[in-house]
């Protein structure tokens, strides 16, 4: 009898990380044509669609900053827990309680000026999804519960509380009954370029990269965190405070993934509203994860998932293609870079047993 064994491979395959990356996205778009294929769809009309809808002109681009903005403030907070193996899945209940932290600023003080009132937003939203993080930091840290149980179930309510106060004590009486809070105060509005709507998000983004590269590289908390990551028994073995910065990763992961949904509302909507997000919390962990968690990384990854949304949008538009193509796209990916890891990792021996 013949059967396969698994054996760790002694050295990594030669460009392993970034060949899986490549040979992911191209394998899961390869597949995506042979799906079109299959629905009647013509494939190459697709992706020609996808293409010329997403960068054939100023428009269309500028489409593709405006969601590359939020995938890649989630994508760099859940790096923040991902390094120390804390799986915070919960970047999306985070980033609707941003969002709600950052509207109670633009609702509860309309006259605020602009540097006083943005300022006051952004920390508002970070509050809003730290506290959030802070409870499956804490079971995590004193009582081991399950962080990917946890921040996933709070997800849910994150979304609904939003309704709460949208179909409750924020509704907008002149709504005409839609579930939306009032149009915040233009000093509440994040600055956009030119007639587009890409905003000072993108900015906040950009900057995010830059202090989570060098928390990484450059700072102690960053040491620890990769430290207690790659052994959390040696590491605690060591003297070093585990349970102490696994509360600090999760909540600073929080935090940041808060700003997204403070930039949402900021820049895009201008007011509070179900659906701020099409799952760009649940997105963004396939976004650090094909990034291998590099901040830098993280920007062009953002951007290509971006402009498969978008594509996606147009492609229901024009081709009467399903809406869900785009997720489709993103958990082919995370399919292929799950497979590409293993088998980086491992190689199959066939060994021959006596029967």
């Amino acid at each position: 009898m013949i059967r396969p064994v698994l054996i760790p491979r002694e050295k990594p395959l030669p460009g392993g990380a970034f060949l899986v990356s490549i040979v992911s996205i191209l394998a899961a778009l390869l597949a995506t044509l042979l799906l079109l294929y299959v629905s009647g769809v013509p494939p190459f009309k697709a992706m020609n669609e996808i293409v010329m809808g997403t960068f054939g002109d100023w428009y269309s681009l500028s489409e593709v900053i405006v969601k590359t903005t939020p995938l890649l403030i989630c994508g760099l907070a859940v790096s923040l827990a991902f390094t120390m193996n804390i799986w915070n899945i919960g970047a999306e209940g985070q980033l609707y309680l941003g969002a709600i932290g950052a509207s109670w600023v633009a609702l509860a003080f309309p006259g605020l000026p602009a540097w006083v009132m943005i300022p006051a937003m952004m920390i508002g939203g970070m509050l809003g999804g730290l506290l959030w993080a802070l409870g499956p930091a804490l079971l995590k840290a004193k009582i081991q519960v399950n962080e990917i149980i946890t921040t996933l179930m709070l997800n849910y309510v994150a979304v609904h509380l939003v309704e709460f106060m949208v179909f409750g004590p924020w509704k907008d009486p002149t709504s005409f009954g839609f579930p939306m809070t009032p149009v915040f105060s233009p000093a509440a509005e994040l600055p956009a370029l030119g007639t587009t709507r890409v905003h000072l998000g993108l900015v906040i983004g950009l900057a995010l990269v830059v202090l989570v590269f060098f928390l990484f590289k450059k700072s102690r908390l960053g040491f620890t965190m990769r430290a207690i990551g790659a052994n959390r028994s040696a590491s605690r073995l060591s003297g070093m405070p585990v349970s102490k910065t696994i509360i600090i990763s999760l909540c600073l992961s929080g935090a940041v993934a808060g700003l997204a949904g403070m930039a949402e509302v900021a820049g895009i909507q201008h007011r509070l509203q179900p659906g701020i997000s099409p799952g760009y919390g649940y997105t963004a962990i396939i976004v650090a994860w094909l990034a291998r968690l590099n901040p830098w990384a993280m920007v062009v990854v953002s951007f290509l998932f971006g402009a498969l949304l978008v594509g996606g949008e147009l492609l229901q538009i024009t081709m009467k293609v399903s809406a869900h193509l785009a997720m489709l796209i993103q958990g082919l990916v995370l399919f292929f870079v799950l497979a590409g890891d293993f088998v980086g990792r491992f190689r199959v021996r066939w060994i021959k047993e006596e029967e």
